[in-house]
């Protein structure tokens, strides 16, 4: 005869320590989530992850892509005059990073290492008398490094209202 090496709560309590530790083993392996970034505009906010990001620069290909497809970027209504507000968390800007604004492909802001600008009565949608404005524009928050390059992109959509 064979003597039994654990008894059924042990049985159990093993089965139980196993799942935990399976459990812990898999969340290790995710992904950690990108920073948030922030628009704000009157008193509407949308935030999101990066829709790019990677540990080491992106290529230049790879920022094109993320400026131009949008199909995961949260939208906010815009009106003229309205003051824009932009915010990063603070990870964005540690480690001598910085951040800029990107408007339909176009920087119209220096990088800069804040954590937050505010731009009182804006006008995105100025043409400048190049015939009407459209009805809504791409506007992006891209990470850079300490050297420029990019490193993640955050993606909005401003709709005129």
């Amino acid at each position: 005869m064979t003597a039994q090496l654990f008894s059924g709560r042990g049985r159990r309590s093993v089965a139980a320590l196993g799942a935990v530790s399976a459990g812990l083993l898999l969340l290790s392996a995710c992904d950690k989530p990108t920073p948030l970034a922030t628009v704000t505009v009157g008193t509407s906010s949308v935030s999101t992850e990066a829709v790019c990001s990677d540990s080491k620069e992106l290529s230049m290909d790879k920022v094109q892509e993320c400026l131009t497809d949008m199909k995961d970027a949260k939208t906010i209504d815009y009106g003229r005059g309205d003051t824009l507000r932009l915010g990063v968390e603070p990870d964005v800007v540690e480690d001598g990073k910085r951040w800029q604004a990107v408007l339909d492909g176009q920087p119209i802001t220096e990088p800069s290492s804040n954590t937050y600008r505010s731009f009182p009565g804006a006008d995105l949608f100025a043409t400048g008398g190049q015939g009407e404005a459209p009805s809504s524009k791409k506007l992006n928050i891209v990470q850079v490094g300490e050297d420029g390059k990019p490193l993640a992109v955050w993606a909005y959509n401003v709709k005129l209202k």
